[in-house]
């Protein structure tokens, strides 16, 4: 008996048609737990047909960014950096202030911290979509509400 039980891989094609969005919300998520598997989401590893080296991940709308949780002393000592280019031009804005300006910020640069480095890593980052309020713009897309 010779039965055909071979590996199945996604064309890109294929990859596309089979593409969904899901809507998140974050509302009392942890952190880094909740980034984790959205990354997971976007690179397509929740999905039987995973490929690595086609992009077969799901877009992601993420709500309620603003809403998010930090476990332990994180809210009080945790810093995102960033650096100008000029001497001296190290920026450091602590978790609180980042929480009150730009919500999507910090889960954006969490999710990213655990996409590849590579092209593909950057091509399926671009399905992501954070809201730090309950409403969003992407209806035509309908995505379909998940509970993480």
């Amino acid at each position: 008996m010779n039965h055909n039980q071979n590996t199945r891989f996604l064309t890109k094609k294929q990859a596309l048609d089979s593409r969904k969005w899901f809507q998140l919300d974050a509302t009392g998520k942890t952190l880094g737990r909740f980034a984790a598997e959205v990354a997971k989401i976007l690179m397509g590893k929740h999905r039987c047909d995973y490929t690595t080296y086609v992009d077969t991940g799901d877009g992601v709308v993420i709500l309620n960014a603003d809403k998010i949780k930090v476990t332990g002393m994180k809210h009080a000592r945790k810093i995102y950096r960033s650096y100008t280019g000029f001497m001296g031009g190290l920026r450091e804005v602590p978790y609180e202030t980042m929480l009150a300006r730009k919500p999507t910020h910090i889960l954006w640069h969490a999710i990213s911290g655990m996409m590849p480095k590579t092209r593909l890593g950057r091509q399926q980052l671009k399905k992501l979509r954070i809201h730090a309020s309950n409403d969003h713009t992407l209806k035509a897309q309908k995505p379909v509400t998940l509970n993480i």
